[in-house]
């Protein structure tokens, strides 16, 4: 029986982290997609400013390029965990559970990672809806996959 519950949060956990996962990577690919058509572009006679950053984004604040991609990393990466879950929650296997949890455990040190430049970019204040949005997908779903970790662990 409880085994059953068990089964059952995961598969919950599961389908929530998949959603915030593509969700996030939705936002935080629109805010790639604005950087990349509305960043800073360099002429054969001009120089880079003094204060130039190789991650500029022209919405946001310094931590806004860190955060950004961070988030996508762990975006694609939760979304492969979710993946590799599913399998190990359909079967409900033994033997598949080292690699569902290992991708979990991955999934959500990206996610950390992705959270901790969320709290800076928070701190640095002057960002938009969007990027407050994904600030707070981030810090949900660090907690939302360290519990299916857990589950899927335990």
């Amino acid at each position: 029986m409880a085994a059953n519950d068990m089964r059952s949060v995961a598969t919950l956990l599961m389908v929530l982290n998949f959603a915030m996962y593509v969700t996030l990577l939705g936002l935080s690919g629109w805010a790639m997609n604005r950087a990349i058509d509305h960043g800073f572009f360099i002429g054969p006679e001009l120089k880079l400013p003094a204060h130039f950053s190789p991650i500029y984004f022209p919405m946001g604040n310094a931590a806004t390029g860190f955060f950004v991609t961070f988030a996508l990393i762990a975006g694609v990466v939760g979304v492969a965990s979710t993946i590799s879950g599913f399998d190990f929650i359909r079967t409900w296997n033994m033997d598949n559970r080292s690699g569902a949890v290992s991708s979990a455990v991955i999934a959500w040190t990206l996610t950390v990672l992705a959270m901790g430049f969320a709290w800076k970019e928070i701190n640095l204040e002057g960002r938009n809806a969007t990027l407050r949005t994904m600030e707070a997908f981030s810090i949900i779903l660090s907690v939302t996959q360290f519990l299916y970790t857990v589950v899927l662990y335990g």
